[in-house]
C-alpha cells in the first residue's frame, strides 16, 4: 500500500438532501469509488445507503470503513471462487477445439473432450495397450519463455508448436497459449489450432 493511502482526505457528500464534511483516509475513498461505479450510482448514494443499515453505531466513517473493507471481502471471495481449476476445466469443456490446461512443469492437469479424441485419432494405441502411459508433449517454446511472453505483451495468447508422442509416434500441430486465471498454481491454458 502506497504512503499517500493512508493520509486524511476531507469531503463534504450530499447524504439525504443534505452535505455532510466526512474525513476518511485516501485509500477508503477510493474503495467507495470502486464500490460506487460497480453499483452504478453515486458516492453519496453509497454513504446514504451506509448511513441508513448502520444508523444505531453512531459513528459514519467507522460504518463506512467497514462497508468498504466487507466490499472488498466479498469481491475477494467471488474472484476466488472465478480463478480455481473448476473454472478452467469448465472453460476446457465448453470449448469446441482441441485444449488443456499445462502446469509450468509441463504436466497436463486437465483436458477437452476434442483434445482426448485428437489423442486417439492421431497416436492410436494397440488393442492391448488400455492407457496411454507413455504420452509426451514437447513444446517448441519453453514454459518459462511463455510466461515471459505473456507478461511482456499484455497477456495477448503466445502461439507455438507443440508435438505429442506415444511410443514411436508422434503428433505435431500449433497451439495458441493463454495465462489460466487461477492465482495458485501457474498454469497454461493450450488451444490447438492446427497440424
Amino acid at each position: 500500500m502506497a504512503t499517500e493511502d493512508f493520509g486524511l482526505e476531507f469531503r463534504v457528500v450530499a447524504r439525504g438532501g443534505t452535505r455532510r464534511g466526512i474525513r476518511l483516509e485516501r485509500a477508503f475513498w477510493t474503495s467507495l469509488k470502486q464500490m460506487a461505479e460497480s453499483r452504478k450510482c453515486t458516492i453519496g448514494m453509497l454513504i446514504d445507503e451506509i448511513a441508513e443499515s448502520h444508523a444505531n453505531t453512531g459513528n459514519l466513517t467507522s460504518a463506512i470503513r467497514v462497508a468498504c473493507m466487507r466490499g472488498l471481502a466479498d469481491e475477494n471471495q467471488t474472484l476466488r471462487r472465478l480463478a480455481s481449476i473448476k473454472t478452467i476445466n469448465a472453460i476446457l469443456v465448453a470449448c469446441p477445439s482441441p485444449a488443456f490446461a499445462l502446469s509450468s512443469s509441463k504436466r497436463i492437469l486437465t483436458f477437452n473432450a476434442p483434445f482426448q479424441q485428437l489423442v486417439r485419432r492421431q497416436l492410436p494405441v494397440a488393442s492391448s495397450e488400455d492407457a496411454r502411459h507413455d504420452l509426451k508433449l514437447a513444446l517448441d517454446l519453453n514454459v518459462a519463455d511463455i510466461f515471459a511472453r505473456l507478461d511482456a505483451n499484455g497477456e495477448t495468447p503466445v502461439a507455438t508448436g507443440f508435438v505429442i508422442g506415444a511410443g514411436d509416434r508422434r503428433y505435431r500441430g500449433q497451439l495458441n497459449v493463454a495465462r489460466a486465471p487461477v492465482l495458485e498454481p501457474e498454469l497454461l491454458m493450450a488451444f490447438v489450432f492446427g497440424g
